[in-house]
């Protein structure tokens, strides 16, 4: 268990979720170049809320913003912290409406790594939680979906099928080969038209133009440290995420400021 992992419980939940915002720019930077890819006003939908530095971000840039979080204590946080135009649903996404069992690694789910896919080695603990699906929310205007959830990305996506077609959003998945066989997200956002994107450095490239497998392979001692130690100390990239985008659609590149995201 990281050291952040260890001193997130015993500090109250507001002042983790503050933390979060403002570190997890440095953790992930694609959340500080929101500008490329996610336009102002409408929905957006955060699935895999954690303590809600993409929540934040995007409160900011989105008229109104779903965040899909299973864990009871999570969820409560998201309720207490998050801005006043987010709606916090307390379920896992899923291609259906139902109940499924949630894995938790031992201490809890505050460390972000819940999954309906149970990792042996990680997980050791099942919850019982509600499902639900993006087609299923009902949602209108939504311009992106940011989906981190462990392994489970794929029937999250097949859930939210009438959304993308009606709606073309962004898309901001989190692709691991460690957890799970990429191509069949690749393949089923290909069939629906869209192309992936990446941001290993200062520039955005196509995924076809990226060995996302090699990558995380050559650097996959970086995924084994912390979140805090990944910001606080010099390390190369860990690139786990993916912009998908409508096919003919590329990130607009913008200038810091108008970017909007706070330093």
């Amino acid at each position: 268990m990281t050291l952040a992992a260890r001193l997130g419980p015993l500090l109250p939940a507001r002042v983790v979720a503050g933390a979060a915002a403002r570190v997890y720019p440095r953790f992930e930077p694609e959340l500080r170049r929101l500008a490329d890819f996610c336009p102002r006003g409408g929905t957006a939908v955060d699935i895999g809320g954690w303590y809600g530095p993409w929540t934040r971000h995007l409160a900011r840039r989105a008229d109104r913003v779903v965040t899909v979080e299973p864990v009871p204590g999570l969820a409560a946080t998201l309720r207490s912290t998050a801005p006043g135009n987010v709606r916090v649903v307390e379920a896992a996404a899923a291609e259906s409406e139902g109940t499924a069992t949630l894995w938790l690694p031992t201490g809890g789910g505050e460390r972000g790594v819940s999954s309906l896919v149970r990792r042996d080695r990680l997980h050791s603990m099942g919850l019982q939680v509600r499902t639900v699906s993006v087609d299923g929310l009902e949602l209108d205007d939504v311009r992106l979906v940011k989906v981190d959830v462990d392994g489970h990305e794929a029937a999250v996506l097949r859930g939210a099928e009438r959304t993308l077609a009606r709606c073309r959003p962004a898309l901001f998945v989190e692709l691991e080969v460690r957890i799970q066989p990429v191509e069949p997200v690749l393949e089923l956002l290909a069939g629906h038209g869209y192309t992936g994107w990446v941001l290993p450095d200062a520039h955005w490239i196509p995924l076809g133009a990226f060995d996302l497998a090699g990558h995380q392979e050559r650097t996959a001692h970086v995924a084994e440290h912390g979140l805090l130690r990944r910001t606080v100390l010099p390390h190369r990239r860990y690139v786990n995420s993916v912009l998908f985008l409508p096919d003919g659609r590329s990130p607009r590149v913008h200038g810091p400021a108008e970017r909007g995201v706070a330093r």
